[in-house]
């Protein structure tokens, strides 16, 4: 039986901005005793004034999930503010939007040292103290849609995020085995309007663009906050995220029809509007941070599906059969 939010001290990567920011106040308003990490001290600091107002205990630490030293720090600094750990949320990411021809080898190595290596170092750092407090404790890796399927222009991105579904495949079976009372789970989010977009760093001559539909934070944090008292194996956020994942598994063939259509894949992922030249790929940017990014407009505050039905793992079976066929009729009608 999880603890309540109310008992729970919660360790949150990318907790600067977007979804770990958002995750982060949600958490405040339940109570719970909050560590945020991210490059970004002025965001984190803002962050950290958020989830106290709305009623939480929150620290800091100034972390590069790349480096293991720092990740096994933040854990220690966890340990050290509140006694324990009960859950740890991987969450932090970057993102660079090229083809390969674009994309130099350092930019290669950079995305997959934060999104993939970040979440291991993560993950293991968790582990240990989990282990070390009495076996018992919660683990949520972030991953995304793509980790399912890989569209065009992010594939340095869709590979970290694929390495992350493989890892945490492999280490679930683990803890089962010897340390059943540690969980781990995965969380895929669909697009979600954070600002990972205007930090991503774009060789496309426009700002990047979430593929829509588009999802509000909140909707991402609903969910984890919903996962850190009652976890379950995965959980996909979005039902435009579900979609492509069972289409995928239904028939990638088509799913790529699908997306060179027009060059749909490309097409979706390219704005209107003028790329700043600044990105965070290797060092951190130096505002505020904020949990919204710049397509408010076009984002939806609610996911229908994950409230019914991805969070209620009865219904998702019963669902799924019914979703396959109309995501596959769907996908035909589009490209006839």
């Amino acid at each position: 039986m999880r603890p309540s939010l109310s008992q729970q001290v919660v360790v949150i990567t990318g907790a600067s901005s977007g979804i770990g920011r958002e995750t982060a106040i949600q958490l405040g308003r339940r109570g719970a005793r909050v560590v945020l990490a991210a490059r970004n001290e002025r965001a984190l600091q803002g962050a950290v004034a958020e989830v106290e107002q709305a009623g939480g205990t929150a620290r800091y630490v100034v972390t590069d999930v790349s480096d293991w030293n720092q990740v096994d720090h933040l854990a220690g600094q966890a340990v050290e503010h509140f006694g324990r750990i009960d859950t740890w949320i991987n969450n932090a990411g970057i993102s660079i939007y090229a083809n390969i021809s674009q994309t130099t080898a350092a930019e290669m190595r950079r995305v997959v040292e934060v999104i993939l290596l970040g979440e291991m170092f993560g993950t293991k750092a968790a582990f240990e103290q989990m282990k070390a407090q009495g076996g018992e404790g919660l683990i949520i890796n972030v991953s995304s849609a793509l980790a399912r399927r890989s569209v065009p222009l992010q594939a340095a991105y869709c590979a970290a995020k694929h390495g992350i579904t493989g890892f945490t495949e492999a280490v679930r079976l683990e803890l089962k085995e010897d340390h059943p009372g540690i969980t781990l789970i995965e969380v895929l989010p669909s697009s979600v309007n954070t600002p990972l977009f205007a930090h991503a760093r774009s060789k496309l001559g426009v700002k990047p663009m979430p593929i829509p539909p588009i999802y509000e934070p909140s909707v991402v944090a609903n969910a984890l906050v919903h996962a850190c008292e009652h976890p379950q194996r995965e959980i996909v956020v979005g039902g435009s995220g579900k979609a492509l994942v069972v289409a995928q598994k239904a028939s990638a063939s088509l799913v790529d029809r699908y997306l060179l259509q027009g060059q749909r894949g490309t097409r979706q992922q390219r704005s209107d509007r003028p790329d700043d030249a600044e990105d965070n790929l290797f060092a951190p940017m130096d505002g505020p941070g904020s949990t919204t990014g710049d397509w408010s407009e076009q984002s939806k505050s609610s996911s229908v599906y994950t409230a019914v039905v991805e969070t209620h793992q009865r219904r998702t079976a019963a669902i799924l059969v019914a979703g396959l066929g109309g995501t596959l009729l769907l996908l035909r009608k589009f490209l006839r």
